[in-house]
């Protein structure tokens, strides 16, 4: 499975270049797993005539929550990070930790993932 980021999805939406087919290749094999922090960053990046499209979309994926563990599992991290003098957003913590406890890759054009995979937390992505 991949999560694919915001930053992925933004860069597929906006121009028909390679991120726009790997995400397609991604799709059509059923490997994308859609964390509810990236679908509301979507749906609150898009415009109101756009949006039940998008939504409908989005529909067709399976969806991953938080849970109880992913706030545990946040803060373990951010103790982690901060140790190796690293420091994150709340949103991309979320995302990796959500991917990181379905066992899925991350797809992110945010350095902060790259981040996150050098302290081993998580494994990216490389289309």
């Amino acid at each position: 499975m991949i999560v694919v980021d915001t930053s992925a999805w933004v860069a597929a939406l906006r121009a028909d270049g390679p991120e726009a087919a790997r995400l397609r290749q991604l799709l059509d094999a059923d490997e994308v797993l859609l964390p509810v922090p990236v679908k509301i960053e979507l749906l609150s990046g898009t415009s109101k005539r756009d949006r039940h499209k998008l939504r409908s979309g989005l529909s067709a994926l399976p969806l991953a929550y938080p849970t109880d563990e992913t706030w545990r599992l946040m803060d373990g991290w951010t103790d982690r990070a901060s140790g190796a003098g690293a420091a994150f957003g709340i949103g991309d913590l979320l995302i990796a930790a959500i991917s990181h406890e379905a066992g899925a890759l991350v797809w992110s054009l945010d350095a902060a993932f790259a981040r996150l995979e050098r302290l081993r937390l998580i494994d990216c992505y490389e289309p």
